[in-house]
């Protein structure tokens, strides 16, 4: 006879992750089943890789946010600090946020719990603050955040999940980042989806239109969970540099919003208002460290020519911080004054 208390530790020990977890009823009770299955597999012997199995599958499913949603912060004017703090410009973007939360605040105060937000498209040049505004957003709204990077991807089982038939079965982005971030509303990036490869680009727009569409995204199917999920909560966000790679079905759910360029003007207010001061705190620098003139500034914001997006401006500002830091711990000096005369030795060249 075999010593069943080890078998009836760990069975237990599953049953009571499955009954504090706030579970759908049907799926709590094809738990109970998978679980209650392992006495039959103890018998035959063949009980470890299966309890293996099921163990991950039950660890996965309970961790999941069924119920619990954070609350948002309904306050304009601590959304509008938010965006000033993060970003310069982008007014269209920050007003049509505001006007999401607007349309929030008045209908949570008749009562309706559930305010379905519209799906954002980002679309501009590389650097020109996609990524970072949907981060803003999140804070502004105070919801978790989660970003899906598609650039490359070329499985839409990536975003999907893995069948459990797979030995190397496992679930899908977004499930692992509702696990991770603990909540069923959060603000989900979908980060350059128009650069996906081009073997799966239909298949994964297929993903996309399931994930996006209002009439389908209240029961999202990860092919791991295998059980219906309820994304109608999330507010998705999508960024890409062009359109012409995305699929029609898909542009029709998103909300397009043109991301400009900077102009030489935009961006030294950028680069002194949001980016210097960013690059000298992380480089360990005071104000006392470094001061630069006004008229260095045309310099610094095209040291090797033009680029439309904030990327090459803001490793400028990064390596003259570091260059800074570097002299000052060689002993070389304690303030730093970069004026026309000087600047060159500071700025990058190749």
């Amino acid at each position: 006879m075999k010593d069943n208390s080890l078998l009836t530790k760990e069975i237990n020990i599953l049953l009571e992750k499955i009954e504090k977890a706030a579970l759908p009823s049907d799926l709590a009770e094809k738990c109970r089943e998978m679980v209650n299955q392992l006495r039959l597999n103890w018998q035959i012997g063949d009980f470890t890789s299966n309890f293996q199995r099921v163990s991950q599958y039950v660890d996965w499913v309970t961790a999941l946010p069924w119920q619990k949603e954070s609350e948002d912060i309904l306050d304009l004017k601590r959304a509008r600090q938010v965006f000033e703090k993060n970003h310069y410009g982008m007014n269209s973007i920050k007003e049509r946020v505001l006007e999401h939360l607007s349309v929030l605040i008045l209908r949570k105060k008749r009562g309706e719990k559930k305010v379905r937000a519209p799906v954002l498209c980002f679309v501009g040049l590389v650097g020109t603050g996609k990524t970072t505004m949907a981060s803003s957003i999140a804070e502004a709204l105070g919801r978790k955040f989660i970003r899906i990077p598609f650039g490359g991807l070329g499985d839409p089982l990536y975003l999907r999940g893995l069948s459990r038939l797979h030995p190397e079965a496992e679930p899908g982005q977004v499930i692992k980042g509702l696990v991770r971030v603990g909540v069923k509303n959060p603000v989900i990036l979908l980060d350059e989806i128009d650069r996906v490869a081009d073997e799966a680009l239909n298949t994964i727009m297929g993903v996309l239109v399931e994930l996006l569409d209002p009439e389908q995204n209240d029961r999202f199917t990860d092919y791991y969970i295998d059980y219906p999920f309820d994304l109608s909560s999330a507010f998705f966000i999508a960024t890409a540099n062009n359109t012409r790679r995305i699929a029609t079905a898909v542009l029709d759910r998103l909300e397009v919003i043109q991301m400009p360029s900077y102009s030489d003007e935009e961006k030294i207010i950028i680069g002194k208002k949001y980016l210097l001061p960013r690059a000298m705190k992380e480089a360990g620098l005071t104000e006392e460290n470094l001061v630069i003139d006004d008229n260095c500034w045309p310099r610094i914001v095209r040291p090797l020519g033009y680029d439309a997006g904030l990327r090459t401006l803001e490793r400028t500002i990064k390596g003259i911080c570091r260059r800074i830091a570097k002299l000052i711990v060689e002993g070389r000096g304690r303030q730093f004054h970069l004026t026309l005369e000087n600047i060159k030795e500071f700025l990058p060249s190749w």
